[in-house]
């Protein structure tokens, strides 16, 4: 759904998707913790820190007649939420289920990175090798073999993607949902040509992990491309947010808490589907 459509089902009386159904509030309520007074109920302000995810917009224009509370407010309880974890743990709640569902195949995982534009700088920025170096970031995402995100880092612009590999492959939480052991490791690891490198393969290797990587000079179609265009919807999917597209924020663990929430509703929307 594009950004006219969301808004084209807010005209026509229909629930956006900043709203937080019964169903996922039950999923989060239990995470949340706030310290001493709440001036404003936590459901109304997920919802504000939502709608800032979804349109993009500015902290200080969040719509007062919504009633989700001004933009600082909203600001600080994602900064407090995901300082206490909350989004993370959402996450690897909602990985769980998928498994217990049946919808999550570990069998492979496939990896990948792309670049941002970062306008105001701040930790985690570089000059951008693909946008006239320009200060810019990167997402790196590894997903299962479905594109169920996994786990999610974010670096400067200028860092190469296979400087990612390894702390994407350790990211991945241990996933729990059925009776055994946690579930963290694939089976098997595919990325293209830009992680060809041996010392990498070697340390896959040594994780239990088998590595599944184009060779650099060698032609098109090695088939690869079967399994890897998984992690480019998902990358896709992730940029839909508005708020991801273009890194706003100078403080890098307030874009991260948005990527990591943003993981979260992939995995609960991919969860409705397979109930649907």
């Amino acid at each position: 759904m594009d950004d006219q459509l969301q808004w084209s089902a807010v005209r026509r009386g229909e629930q956006p998707p900043w709203v937080v159904s019964d169903d996922l509030w039950a999923e989060i309520e239990p995470l949340l913790r706030y310290p001493g007074r709440k001036p404003l109920d936590d459901r109304k302000v997920l919802c504000g820190i939502l709608f800032v995810l979804y349109t993009g917009i500015p902290w200080e224009y969040l719509p007062q007649e919504l009633g989700f509370g001004s933009g600082m407010t909203c600001w600080r309880r994602l900064r407090d939420w995901s300082d206490a974890g909350v989004w993370q743990r959402l996450h690897e709640v909602l990985l769980g289920k998928l498994r217990a569902a049946d919808q999550l195949d570990m069998s492979r995982a496939v990896i990948d990175g792309s670049h941002i534009r970062a306008l105001k700088g701040g930790p985690k920025t570089g000059p951008s090798l693909v946008d006239r170096r320009r200060p810019g970031s990167k997402h790196h995402v590894i997903t299962d073999a479905g594109g169920i995100p996994l786990a999610a880092t974010l670096t400067g612009g200028n860092r190469h993607d296979v400087t990612q590999l390894l702390p994407l492959v350790d990211k991945v939480p241990r996933i729990k949902g059925i009776r055994g052991r946690p579930r963290q490791r694939p089976g098997r690891i595919y990325a293209d040509r830009g992680y060809d490198y041996d010392i990498y393969r070697r340390q896959l290797r040594d994780r239990g992990i088998t590595p599944v990587i184009a060779r650099r000079g060698t032609g098109h179609g090695s088939g690869l491309g079967a399994r890897r265009w998984v992690v480019e919807q998902t990358i896709a999917l992730l940029h839909w947010f508005r708020r991801l597209r273009i890194r706003w924020e100078i403080r890098d663990d307030i874009h991260e808490a948005f990527l990591t929430l943003a993981c979260a509703i992939i995995c609960w929307r991919r969860l409705r589907q397979s109930k649907s």
